[in-house]
């Protein structure tokens, strides 16, 4: 399967919770900025590391996104004030 560029946030209140759902991202070797994961993944690889992210978050608390990026499309930066707004983990494959 070919791997696609993918992107992983995540707001956990938790310091528990954000230590181990940071250890699982590392352990996969994935690159990070504060708590934004970027990489390359096949959609099973994604679908199995949703799976163990969900594990660890609290539902009611955390959000989780995974979001698969479109490699054919330009870049573009988003500014400040335009978030995505989620509440429940997000596996999305666009």
């Amino acid at each position: 399967m070919k791997r696609r560029p993918m992107v992983i946030a995540y707001d956990i209140t938790n310091n528990k919770r954000r230590r181990k759902l940071f250890r699982v991202l590392k352990s996969w070797k994935l690159s990070a900025q504060y708590s934004v994961f970027e990489c390359k993944l096949t959609q099973a690889e994604a679908s199995e590391l949703f799976l163990q992210l969900t594990d660890l978050i609290n539902e009611e608390e955390d959000m989780l996104l995974l979001a698969r990026l479109d490699s054919s499309r330009k870049s573009k930066g988003l500014t400040q004030c335009s978030g995505i707004g989620f509440k429940v983990p997000v596996l999305y494959m666009g």
